[in-house]
């Protein structure tokens, strides 16, 4: 039975919802704020205001640290006096440029709560809000000739920068263990058609490091069917702004979500907008667009109406010659330093079972041709033949073809498919032009041939040792999931984004997540 529109639900269990009978008993009741934890009371009751708090503190702290380091190394001291057209005091320079540095951090919106947590932005606003720093140093210091140490500002710089990423890092893996446990979490309510509303839910549940809790979901007008199921409780009953509004407040929502889906006209989504903004919810809207990154989306204010651009993806020559010089530098060292690394596999593989060390395998590369794709050995020799009598008893009928306890898989084998040690003579296919440090995994030919045509765009990139899938679940990946992962890498690539996956592989191989 439906409980009546302006009434609050009360606390219980959340379990999936039944859309179609409007069932809301206790059980499917929405969730009650629990008390704040113990690290909400470290940042104040207003967690959205504490952590841009936090920020600056930690920001300051490492700030100074790093042009105090810079003092101690280009002059051996601190307190350093150097004379010129005025006389400065590099400690009390330190401090005031430390001081700058937070407030042009604050200017660019580093600390924004709708960038912190989630994706790279933070970290662009911090690289350039750090650079319009040093630039406005350099025109202060030539327009007023007064100099500052080269050495000074070669050490502050790169230290300053570095310290900052890392301690916003740092920050933002706390905050993001501590959401996973249900703090610093702003409940939202999603309004919007089935469809829409359910992939919304979707997506904050799987980013909860973004901070949002879909607690409810409305539905005005929708006429359900009886397959239809979210895991909050859904309401179709309330359709005008005040009835939404009141549940909102009656239930601690922070945040309302408008799907793609929503019911709503221009006149009234305006009207929303006052409400909310007086009582201090945010209003969010979600187009029906997915896999998109932020570079591609522009807005563009036509008659009041809020227009969204969104590039159309390609990989120009300038960038193509942009990833492959990342490649030939990346992988060209890496060689070098890991050399004593293979040297050592290579001789393990050999003594551990008889046959090649280097395990050679057709796969397609760029623009769907054929190439080499060079492995350490980690099976018996005769794993292919072997293979066919396997693959009826994987437990996968998608195109992929990953087994847990392999028995083809030698004790070597085992060890460096786990670490993905196997993964390293890639690099001489990277340097050879046949792959990429970062792109969509090499598939077989046979795997290729049973390629709807919409995943062919996947071929407009190399292939890469590491990608989104590397990242993201490895082996435990569906073939979905692995296609979408693919895809959204080819249309949304940026060199940005090659040195994150980079850094997340090596997290991910570290703790060995879906490797077998």
């Amino acid at each position: 039975m439906a409980v009546p529109a302006t009434a609050p639900l009360g606390a219980g269990e959340q379990q999936r919802t039944n859309v179609a009978t409007l069932e809301t008993p206790a059980a499917h009741a929405v969730p009650t704020r629990p008390p704040a934890p113990e690290g909400e009371h470290l940042l104040g009751a207003s967690w959205h205001r504490g952590i841009p708090r936090l920020l600056i503190l930690v920001d300051g702290i490492l700030i100074l640290v790093s042009m105090l380091l810079a003092e101690l190394v280009r002059f051996g001291q601190l307190g350093a006096v150097v004379p010129g057209v005025v006389i400065l005091n590099y400690t009390l320079l330190s401090f005031i440029l430390a001081f700058s540095w937070v407030v042009a951090l604050t200017m660019v919106g580093s600390r924004d709560i709708k960038v912190f947590g989630v994706g790279a932005e933070e970290y662009k606003r911090v690289i350039k809000g750090t650079l319009y720093f040093f630039g406005l140093v350099a025109i202060v210091s030539y327009v007023t000739g007064v100099e500052t140490a080269r050495g000074y500002v070669a050490v502050a710089l790169p230290v300053g920068l570095l310290t900052v990423l890392l301690g916003r890092f740092v920050v933002r893996t706390w905050v993001a263990r501590s959401r996973a446990r249900g703090r610093f979490r702003r409940r939202m309510l999603l309004v919007g058609g089935p469809g829409a509303v359910a992939h919304v839910h979707d997506a904050l549940v799987s980013e909860a490091g973004a901070g949002y809790e879909p607690v409810a979901a409305i539905m005005p007008g929708y006429r359900p069917r009886g397959e239809d199921f979210l895991p909050i409780p859904c309401r179709t009953d309330l359709g005008t702004i005040g009835e939404i509004v009141a549940f909102a407040e009656e239930n601690h929502v922070e945040a309302i979500t408008l799907t793609s889906g929503d019911p709503f006209p221009p006149s009234d989504l305006r009207r929303l907008g006052w409400e909310l903004q007086e009582r201090g919810i945010t209003l969010i809207m979600a187009p029906a667009l997915v896999d998109v990154a932020g570079p591609r989306i522009h807005m563009q204010p036509l008659a009041g109406l809020p227009l969204i651009h969104v590039s159309t993806p390609r990989l120009s020559r300038s960038k193509a010659l942009t990833k492959r010089a990342f490649d030939l530098v990346g992988a060209g060292v890496g060689m070098v330093l890991i050399s004593p690394l293979l040297l050592c596999v290579a001789l393990a593989v050999r003594i551990d079972s008889p046959g090649p060390i280097l395990f050679r395998q057709e796969r397609i590369g760029l623009h769907g041709k054929p190439f080499t794709m060079l492995k350490f050995r980690s099976m018996v020799p005769d794993a292919e033949k072997i293979k066919a009598a396997l693959t009826p008893d994987s437990g996968d009928a998608n195109v992929l073809f990953k087994m847990k306890d392999d028995p083809r898989i030698t004790k070597v084998g085992r060890f460096i498919r786990r670490t993905s040690i196997d993964e390293l003579p890639q690099l001489i296919n990277v340097l050879r032009g046949d792959m990429s440090l970062v792109g969509p995994r090499p598939h077989l030919p046979h795997e290729v041939e049973q390629y709807e045509d919409y995943i062919h765009r996947r071929f407009q990139v190399q292939p890469g040792i590491t990608g989104l899938w590397q990242v993201s679940g490895r082996s435990d990946l569906s073939w979905e999931d692995a296609v979408r992962l693919d895809l959204n890498y080819v249309e949304n690539w940026s060199i940005l984004g090659d040195v994150v996956i980079l850094g997340r592989t090596v997290r991910a191989v570290a703790a060995a997540d879906g490797a077998y």
